[in-house]
């Protein structure tokens, strides 16, 4: 599960210089930064699943979400 966790950190930080250079071209392209932060967003729900789900396992309860 760490090998899973760093893959999808490493992808996370990946998306997020892509967004980082997409957003200092002059022509920025609305519909190539929508499609990255959407990336990067499924990315890091994933991440939070995954350690959430480890948390849980290792204190038998699951985390309360904060609203």
């Amino acid at each position: 599960m760490k090998a899973r966790l760093y893959r999808l950190t490493l992808m996370h930080q990946r998306i997020d210089e892509r967004l980082r250079l997409a957003m200092k071209r002059r022509s920025v392209d609305p519909l190539e930064l929508t499609r990255l932060k959407k990336m990067k967003l499924r990315v890091k729900d994933m991440i939070h699943r995954l350690t959430r789900g480890a948390s849980a396992g290792r204190t038998g309860s699951p985390r309360p979400q904060a609203g």
